[in-house]
Order: C-alpha cells, then sequence, then structure tokens
C-alpha cells in the first residue's frame, strides 16, 4: 500500500470505511487498490453489496461516527493511525494485508526499535512464568521491545518482565477494554511508559474471533516471536504461524515431554524454530532477521490487470455464486477457490468482497474463506 499523508476528511473517509461492517482488512485492501480513495470505495459500497445478493442496503459508518472517535481518541491522549500514513508502523504496513487502521496509547515510539513478541500459555507454570519474566527483561536491558497480548499467564509475564524497558500490549479488544480484569493495573502501567495497540473501535469488547485478529498483529509488529509455553491445540501457535506467513522469525524454548504445556513448543522445534534458553539466543536470531530485511508483499498486481475496473464486475457477475457455492463453515483457501472455480484471481476476489459486503462470508486476513455465521 503506497504510503501517503491524508487531508482530514480522508482521514475520516478511511476510519468510515475501516469501521463499516463488513469490511474486514482483505475486503479493505481491495476496495483501495480498485478505487484509489476511501471517498471513491465509499460510494461504491451499496452498489457492491447488492451484487453480493445483500437483501438491505448496506450503510457505511457515519461520518458522525467517525469524528466522535477522533474526539474520544484526542480526549484520552490517543492517536489513530491509518495504513497509508507514514507514521504507521513499518513492520506493521508490510503484513499482507495490513490492518486498515490501528489506535494506539502510550508514549512508546517503535520507530528504529527492535521489536520481539513473546507468548505462551494463559495456564503457565510457575517455572514458565518465571522463564518468561526474564527473558523479557533481559531483552529490554539490551534494548528489545517486547510486543505481547495482555492475556493470563505467559503473556503477563512478559509486559510485567519489560514494563521499565518499554512494552507493546496488542489487545483484541478496544483502547479501553480491559481483559483480564485483573491486569487492570499492568494495562494502566503500560498506557503510561509502554504502547497499547487495537485494531478495533473504542469501547469494543473482544468476541472469541478477535483474538486470531489481534495475535495476527502481534506478529507483524515484531520481527521475531518467542513461545513459552503452548499446547498443541494453542492462540500462541496460531501467532506463530502468521509469524512464518509474515516472514517473521519463530523462536521456542523446549519443555518437558511429560507437560501437555510444552506439546506446542516442542513441535515447533521439531518443525525448524530456533532453540532459545538465554537473552542471548533471541539476540541471535533477531540480529540475523535485521540483516535479511523485510520487502513488500508481492501482491496480486490487480491494479495494473488491464481487466481491473468497471469491466471486472461483468466478470464477477458470472463467478460469484459459482465462488460462493464452494463456501462452508469451514474456512478454504482463496488460492483453493481460484483453482476450483477456474476463474482469474483478480475475478474470484471482486466476487468474495461483493460476498463479503453481502453479509454472506467472512474473509480472513491470513487468506482462508469461511460462510459467515
Amino acid at each position: 500500500m503506497k504510503r501517503t499523508a491524508l487531508t482530514p476528511p480522508g482521514r475520516i473517509a478511511w476510519l468510515r470505511l475501516a469501521r463499516t461492517r463488513g469490511v474486514g482488512p482483505v475486503t479493505f485492501n481491495e476496495l483501495i487498490k480498485r478505487y484509489k480513495t476511501a471517498e471513491a470505495a465509499l460510494d461504491a459500497l451499496p452498489d457492491l453489496a447488492k451484487r453480493g445478493g445483500r437483501a438491505t442496503a448496506l450503510k457505511p459508518a457515519s461520518r458522525e461516527e467517525a469524528e466522535a472517535e477522533l474526539d474520544w481518541l484526542d480526549r484520552i491522549g490517543a492517536r489513530l493511525l491509518c495504513a497509508c500514513e507514514p507514521e504507521f508502523p513499518d513492520s506493521l504496513a508490510l503484513t499482507d494485508p495490513p490492518p486498515p487502521v490501528i489506535t494506539t496509547l502510550g508514549p512508546l515510539e517503535l520507530e528504529s526499535r527492535v521489536t520481539c513478541a513473546m507468548v505462551g500459555a494463559r495456564s503457565a507454570s510457575g517455572v514458565g512464568l518465571r522463564f518468561a519474566g526474564t527473558l523479557a527483561r533481559e531483552l529490554g536491558e539490551r534494548g528489545v521491545i517486547v510486543v505481547s497480548g495482555l492475556a493470563r499467564g505467559i503473556d503477563g509475564a512478559a509486559h510485567a518482565g519489560s514494563l521499565e524497558t518499554g512494552t507493546v500490549a496488542v489487545l483484541a479488544g478496544g483502547l479501553t477494554s480491559i481483559y483480564p480484569p485483573e491486569h487492570r493495573d499492568l494495562h494502566a502501567a503500560i498506557a503510561e511508559t509502554g504502547l497499547l495497540v487495537s485494531e478495533s473501535p473504542p469501547g469494543y469488547t473482544p468476541q472469541a474471533r478477535d483474538f486470531p485478529r489481534r495475535n495476527r498483529l502481534i506478529s507483524g509488529l515484531s520481527i521475531g516471536v518467542v513461545v513459552v509455553e503452548a499446547a498443541e491445540r494453542s492462540g500462541s501457535l496460531i501467532t506463530a504461524r502468521y509469524a512464518l506467513e509474515q516472514g517473521r522469525e519463530v523462536m521456542a524454548v523446549p519443555g518437558s515431554p511429560l507437560d501437555p504445556r510444552a506439546k506446542g513448543t516442542n513441535r515447533l522445534l521439531r518443525d525448524g524454530a530456533a532453540l532459545i534458553e538465554t537473552a542471548e539466543d533471541v539476540i541471535a536470531v533477531l540480529e540475523g532477521a535485521r540483516r535479511g530485511a523485510m520487502s513488500e508483499p508481492a501482491g496480486g498486481g490487480y491494479e495494473d490487470d488491464p481487466e481491473y475496473g468497471e469491466a471486472i464486475d461483468r466478470a464477477a457477475d458470472d463467478v460469484r455464486e459459482r465462488v460462493a457455492a464452494l463456501l462452508s463453515p469451514s474456512p478454504i483457501s482463496r488460492d483453493e477457490l481460484v483453482r476450483l472455480s477456474g476463474a482469474p484471481a483478480p475475478i474470484v476476489m471482486a466476487a468474495l468482497v461483493e460476498l463479503e459486503l453481502a453479509g454472506r462470508c467472512e474473509i480472513d486476513p491470513g487468506g482462508m474463506v469461511r460462510l459467515a455465521v
């Protein structure tokens, strides 16, 4: 996404588009590719949703709602950062697609700082909690900013260990939505000395589906991810998967084969994750990652496709229901939909955008699509 400063009206339009129901990160990115500006995309939304089969008119988020959010952020000393703006974190801007907007609260600046995520089990062992706190403190003393999700267990220990040196808490809810409740003091301390980051609107209470999106931001803000303890089916492994997709380093702390909380980390090690025992191990991995600079995602090149434009509407009409028929409550990759439908990727994406705007499907930022529930 091209970096450019937005005018005040442009920021309002960008925020309205981002807060419109049914416009996820993938659809937002596709709309900006196609219509170039948020204002033009907003104008196109009702017709696109109708084409996708929406029974009632799609109403974009209002100007008044966007202005009220900006006023609220200003009152609490928070900031809104749009994905196209120069101030948006570089590492997060390189994710494909980036979150359209994030809100931040706290004095910590991420520019030119090395960031490393640390995640793990909520029901962590005492040894795991002590190790995570010590590792976070030692990384902080070496100039590394520790990123985590403010959850119980390893996340909380990582934040507490790096509080004095700088820590970033990525929230699944809004900036002032405190979860779990027992982390109220930690939340306040991070707002004073570190940085709170959210993709959600103010006051939003997170639901189960919001935590994977939070995990994607945790890895996206970081050069690498350290998993301290994780069971076989763990949200921490979702963060590790996102890290691999984003080209980040994945590191894991080994554990006892008798402890179910080590099953996930030991599997990561078998699959090639870097083994971590000390802060020096992490530093060595991060230094190697910094030497191999992250690059812009390749993308689909849809903007330059000669078919991309008005003609794509007619082509999408021919494949929309064919694509919809391939969807189920179980996720399927966009690449697989292209293969099964036999249609070009830009046409399939145009159809999926219309279906999501119509409320008929959900497009995950990681590339999976499912029927809307």
